[in-house]
């Protein structure tokens, strides 16, 4: 799955040796009049970011991408990408290893090996003439190494890298071209048929499904048990008797504060 024969058709793609994020390239290139789709791959990135705005460390060897998608959609639509996108992750990332059973994924936009954080999704919105215009998909893996604990926010999930768990090194350049196929795939799915299928085949890789868990919105907070993934893609905690639906929050398992 890593011969570029299997490059997905119609997507361009660029490999840079170092950039400040591929997220402010991938903006960059819109800008300038990008129509078409185009996978970003960075060696280096001196400025990289996740969720929120927060630091993304990215040591040499770790995998950095993002994914310009034209899109005219709504937020809604837009956000289901994060499903497509962490499918992918998880095909490419069991092609790799043949390792089906280390792999999880957590909602919304991370993939976990053993329990630790490997990867994570970061969507943006690039909008022309003040309509959405495109997504921008941005993709971190630990190839390599895993960020320091004191490298990560407080109560995040312990960061792993696939080397270190399964001793299995991949270059940045075959994860790319393991994970445009595979994007390309569950894209396509999305688009001819809907979200039911691609909810039915994340709901088979969720952690922690049927298992408590507490949604942390701000300031505040709820535990309840992760029942499933509704038809929109938001989170539904059962607690007290009460079903409810989770658009967006930071997960995190069990009750004393770690992810």
């Amino acid at each position: 799955m890593t011969a570029l024969d299997s490059w997905p058709s119609g997507i361009d793609r660029v490999v840079l040796a170092e950039t400040t994020s591929t997220l402010d390239e991938a903006r960059t290139r819109f800008a300038a009049g990008l129509a078409s789709p185009l996978w970003i791959l960075a060696l280096n990135q001196t400025a990289a970011r996740g969720r929120r705005g927060r630091p993304w460390v990215h040591p040499r060897g770790n995998f950095a991408a993002s994914l310009v998608l034209p899109l005219q959609a709504g937020p809604q639509e837009m956000a289901l990408r994060s499903f497509t996108t962490s499918l992918a992750l998880h095909d490419a990332l069991v092609a790799l290893t043949g390792r089906a059973e280390a792999f999880a994924l957590k909602w919304p936009n991370d993939v976990l090996l053993h329990g630790g954080k490997l990867a994570g999704i970061l969507l943006e919105t690039l909008s022309r003439g003040n309509r959405p215009a495109a997504l921008n998909i941005g993709i971190g893996v630990n190839l390599a190494q895993a960020p320091e604990a004191g490298e990560v926010e407080a109560r995040a999930l312990r960061p792993v890298s696939l080397s270190g768990e399964l001793g299995v090194a991949v270059p940045p350049e075959d994860m790319l071209n393991a994970l445009a196929p595979a994007h390309a795939h569950w894209e396509a799915v999305l688009t001819s048929r809907g979200f039911a299928p691609v909810r039915d085949a994340w709901l088979a890789r969720a952690a922690r499904l049927g298992e408590e868990v507490t949604a942390r919105f701000g300031t505040h907070e709820l535990t309840g048990i992760f029942e499933t993934v509704d038809a929109q893609g938001q989170l539904v905690l059962s607690t007290g008797g009460k079903r409810h639906a989770v658009a967006a929050a930071d997960i995190h398992f069990g009750t004393d504060g770690h992810a």
